[in-house]
């Protein structure tokens, strides 16, 4: 997937932005949530990449204390935390009815965390309309992209602050 986000981002002409900057400060403020159907089991599988040290920021304005994405003995706490801000910033519809999000875990990666999560009981998806403004009240220079895939076909957006709203229609 990060061979695929440096070659959208070439295309749009943001890859020098990733390779500028200091390890600890970035200036490209960017998630990439992936959204895919899985008939067999009838769920949504949801996946969402976020910079480490922008989810650490805003958990800890939502929490009011420090937090340590890389602590092993806070994870259950920390995921409670992630859970509880991505509920909040990304809602789905599937079919005009509202998804609820079930948390599924995550796991930190170099610089960036992925956070997962499913939607059970959906048999078939005519239509996602989604709510993403993840990490937007932190940054308004925020860049969500949304992939979504349903019936093998691929369909993506990106989302600028303070936009948020995104529908995605299948066959």
């Amino acid at each position: 997937m990060a061979a695929s986000l440096f070659k959208w981002l070439a295309g749009a002409g943001l890859s020098s932005l990733l390779l500028a900057g200091a390890p600890a400060a970035h200036p490209l403020y960017i998630t990439v949530t992936e959204i895919k159907h899985n008939p067999k089991d009838k769920i949504l599988e949801i996946s969402c990449k976020i910079f480490t040290n922008d989810l650490e920021a805003v958990l800890e304005k939502q929490a009011k204390t420090k937090v340590d994405l890389s602590s092993e003995k806070d994870r259950a706490a920390n995921d409670r935390l992630i859970d509880e801000y991505i509920e909040k910033h990304l809602r789905l519809k599937v079919d005009g009815k509202p998804a609820g999000l079930h948390w599924v875990g995550s796991e930190k990666e170099s610089d960036g965390t992925w956070c997962f999560l499913q939607v059970n009981n959906v048999p078939s998806v005519k239509r996602i309309d989604a709510v993403n403004d993840l990490l937007y009240e932190s940054f308004n220079q925020q860049i969500n992209i949304m992939h979504v895939t349903v019936g093998g076909e691929r369909k993506s957006t990106r989302l600028d602050c303070p936009e948020a709203n995104a529908s995605f229609e299948f066959q």
